[in-house]
C-alpha cells in the first residue's frame, strides 16, 4: 500500500489508482467548486510522477459519502468499465449507521426512482422511474441507532438514502433524507468494499476501506 500525504491510496498499478475518499470531498469538480475534489487530487498525485501521466474517473461517491473511489489510469480502460459498471462491479458494500432499529433485521429493497428540478430523489410507482435495487442486513444496533452493512445491485443517485429512508430508519447525519440526528456532524456512509473484474484481462479486485471507527461507537453505548 502505498502512502500518500493528502490521500489513503488502497491500492495503485500501471491502469489503476484507487483512493478511499473522505467525507466531505466532491469526487469531481462543479459549477462552484473546481479544485477542492478527490480527482483534482488525484490528478496532481500522478503528474508528479510524470507530467505526461493522466487519470480518469471511473465512478463516483456523493460529496458527504466515504469509502472506495476507483480511476482508470488510460481512457481505453475508462471507457469500458464505465460502458460496463454494471457488469464489472460485481460486489458494491457499504456500511451505515441508521436512526432507529429497522423492523426486518435483513431484506431486499426495490424502489423506482425519479429526481425533482431541486435534485431531491423520490420513491415513485413502477416503470415511471429508475429501477434501484438495495439489499441491508443489520449488523448492531443500540436503542438509538443500527449499523447496517449495504450491497447495492444498480448505482442509481441516492438509492441508499432513499431506500432507508423507505424503511423509516434514514441514515444518520442525512437531513436531505428526513434524519433528524446528526451526532458526529457527517453523513453516516461509508463504501468499504468494491469488488470488480477488468474487462480485458478478466482478473479480480476487491477493494477494501475499513469502516470508520465513530460508526461502531455510535451503536456500542
Amino acid at each position: 500500500m502505498k502512502k500518500n500525504k493528502k490521500m489513503d491510496i488502497l491500492y495503485e498499478d500501471k491502469e489503476l489508482l484507487v483512493i478511499n475518499k473522505p467525507a466531505g470531498l466532491l469526487t469531481i469538480a462543479t459549477d462552484k467548486e473546481k479544485e477542492r475534489t478527490l480527482y483534482h487530487q488525484a490528478r496532481e498525485y500522478v503528474k508528479k510522477q510524470n507530467p505526461k501521466n493522466k487519470i480518469f474517473i471511473v465512478h463516483r461517491l456523493d460529496k458527504d459519502t466515504s469509502g472506495v473511489v476507483v480511476f482508470a489510469k488510460n481512457e481505453k480502460l475508462k471507457l469500458l468499465l464505465q460502458k460496463n459498471w454494471e457488469e464489472v462491479a460485481i460486489k458494491r458494500e457499504y456500511i451505515a449507521v441508521l436512526c432507529g432499529i429497522p423492523k426486518i433485521k435483513k431484506q431486499r429493497i426495490e424502489n423506482y426512482l425519479l429526481e425533482t428540478k431541486t435534485l431531491q430523489v423520490y420513491t415513485t410507482k413502477e416503470k415511471k422511474g429508475k429501477l434501484a435495487i438495495t439489499e441491508y442486513e443489520v449488523l448492531k444496533s443500540n436503542n438509538q441507532f443500527s449499523l447496517v452493512q449495504i450491497h447495492i445491485l444498480t448505482g442509481r443517485k441516492n438509492q441508499i438514502r432513499v431506500a432507508m429512508q423507505s424503511i423509516g430508519c434514514s441514515i444518520v447525519g442525512d437531513k436531505k433524507y428526513g434524519a433528524p440526528k446528526n451526532p458526529i456532524r457527517r453523513l453516516c456512509l461509508h463504501a468499504n468494499a468494491l469488488e470488480i473484474i477488468h474487462p480485458i484481462t478478466k482478473k479480480k479486485y476487491v477493494f477494501e476501506a475499513k469502516c470508520p471507527d465513530i460508526f461502531k461507537k455510535l451503536v456500542e453505548s
